[in-house]
């Protein structure tokens, strides 16, 4: 099973384009014989991470890909690493703004994904989509669920989980979404249209992850995955995948 979760939009925006990379990725994945559902998340702190939780509960995935919206950014970002931090720059869906809380009350620190990121970085690249290994997943909803879903996975052995970052779609930037540039001390900050990205682009590279992680070890790890029962025509591992859309970085 492969399941795609993404969260609804934030922030004021119409549309979160993780969630469309979600259900993109989803039919391109059960077009080559991949069993895929998808679920959105709600991008609360703590209701994001219970809705993942009953996803994992309920399906039984054995890899999990999260995927949040980072405005900004131009390429889709392989997270590394996940903080047991909650520090809100805009209140999230419900008001809550948290400052300097855990994410989890005397978690660990930090999680590292468990995805073979340079592999994965690989197999994007690989399909013309730009992409990066990032070092930060933020401190708003996106890093509250990834190190969540980490902290969910640390105690079941076999099934792996991760993050990856999408920028903007077209058609936000096109209804204004800017980003400064570095301008002179003493001049106004003048703005640039901010960088976007198809939403089939970034479908594209979630199933190019998706496909990496069947087939490569953990690099964090360095384990494989065990043998399944499904498997769509030319794989090498079971489909058991989760996918978990986000927000802002």
């Amino acid at each position: 099973m492969i399941l795609l979760t993404g969260f609804e939009p934030f922030g004021g925006q119409p549309m979160n384009p993780s969630w469309a990379a979600a259900l993109s990725a989803r039919d391109l994945l059960r077009a080559e014989g991949f069993a895929v559902e998808a679920v959105e998340l709600p991008c609360v702190f703590g209701a994001a991470g219970s809705v993942l939780r009953n996803a994992l509960g309920d399906l039984e995935p054995e890899l999990v890909v999260c995927i949040g919206q980072a405005g900004g950014r131009g390429r889709v970002s392989l997270e590394r690493v996940a903080i047991n931090c909650d520090d809100a720059p805009i209140p999230d869906n419900a008001g809550n703004q948290p400052v300097d809380r855990e994410v989890v009350p005397g978690g660990p620190a930090a999680y590292f994904t468990t995805l073979p990121i340079k592999a994965a970085l690989l197999a994007v690249e690989s399909a013309g989509v730009p992409a990066e290994v990032s070092q930060t997943a933020g401190t708003y909803v996106c890093n509250h669920t990834f190190y969540t879903l980490m902290h969910e996975l640390a105690p079941r052995p076999g099934v792996r989980g991760g993050f990856v970052h999408v920028p903007f779609a077209p058609d936000q930037v096109e209804q204004g979404s800017t980003v400064a540039s570095l301008p002179a001390p003493t001049l106004p900050v003048p703005t640039l249209p901010a960088p976007s990205l198809p939403v089939a682009a970034m479908a594209a590279a979630i199933a190019a992850v998706v496909r990496a992680s069947l087939n490569q070890p953990s690099q964090s790890s360095g384990t494989t995955r065990p043998t399944g029962e499904t498997r769509p025509p030319g794989a090498t591992r079971p489909a058991d995948v989760a996918l978990a859309a986000g927000s802002l970085h």
